[in-house]
């Protein structure tokens, strides 16, 4: 078992004093065998009160409403984790998906329906062409074996890239360009897995590692495939890696807009800067 402190701070300044509307907070880790919350607070300046709830994919929310009007705005996350997930490739692939192609079962496509591609890409398609030059039809493969090249690939291959603009940019975007955030490569590599009729989903979080070009101080980005018999598996193409002790998954979505650490708006004069600090720190 590894713990690690989480640090989230956000500031938010004005131009002048406004009222704040609802805020959405996504924030909270999520719980379950591999990860326990020890302890955790939330300071908000001003004050707020807080509603909590889980959503449509069970990931912990809170909604902070405001009465008081500002200048600024100050969200303080602080959670400590103990975190069990010391062998991440310790896991059973059940024999029918061991090996790719395979389909899920009947009962469990009902639920994966939403994390999987609805139509097959069009002829030319930049992403389909893409996925085509890393496994040909009748190639024998290993499932795992061909998320991990896919995962491999796109961190050996692309430019990681900060971006501070909020959005995602299309996997389509992101071959063109030949560079990404991490959001942008897990996007990627989510609709890459999607399209060889996997499901995949979006994960919001945070990553332990040495400061560097890929982790200077901020939220993390991966993306999980469900394989028969493993669960929901995560995969980091920013590193090129499986998801292990270091990431701290928050929020989970089909979508990677649907799961900003915080969302909300105000009524006022126009202008705001945001500022974002995050330390995750390993303790003894």
């Amino acid at each position: 078992m590894r713990r690690f402190k989480i640090l989230h701070r956000t500031y938010y300044n004005f131009s002048s004093a406004v009222r704040l509307e609802p805020h959405v907070l996504r924030l909270r880790p999520k719980e379950g065998h591999e990860l326990r919350i020890e302890s955790s607070s939330l300071e908000i300046a001003p004050a707020a009160t807080l509603r909590w709830h889980r959503d449509v994919e069970d990931n912990s929310v809170a909604i902070a409403s405001f009465d008081t009007p500002t200048q600024q705005l100050v969200i303080e996350s602080e959670v400590i984790i103990q975190q069990f997930n010391e062998a991440p490739l310790d896991f059973l692939v059940d024999v029918y998906a061991t090996n790719y192609p395979f389909s899920y079962t009947a009962d469990d496509r009902v639920v994966l329906s939403p994390y999987m591609n609805a139509a097959s890409p069009a002829v030319g398609d930049p992403l389909a062409e893409w996925v085509a030059r890393l496994w040909k039809a009748g190639e024998p493969v290993q499932t795992y074996a061909l998320l991990e090249r896919l995962c491999v690939h796109i961190n050996q291959s692309l430019s990681y890239q900060v971006r501070e603009e909020p959005g995602v940019q299309t996997p389509e975007d992101t071959l063109a360009r030949g560079s990404g955030s991490c959001r942008d490569f897990a996007t990627l590599f989510m609709q890459a897995a999607r399209h060889l009729g996997l499901a995949a989903r979006f994960v919001s979080g945070y990553l332990h590692a040495e400061p560097s070009s890929a982790n200077f101080g901020s939220t993390h980005a991966w993306a999980e495939v469900f394989l028969p018999g493993a669960g929901w598996k995560g995969f980091d193409p920013t590193i090129g890696k499986i998801v292990g002790t270091d990431h701290t998954p928050v929020a989970v979505s089909r979508l990677p807009e649907s799961v900003p650490p915080i969302s909300g708006s105000f009524v006022g004069p126009p202008g705001a800067t945001l500022d974002v600090g995050v330390w995750v720190t390993a303790l003894t």
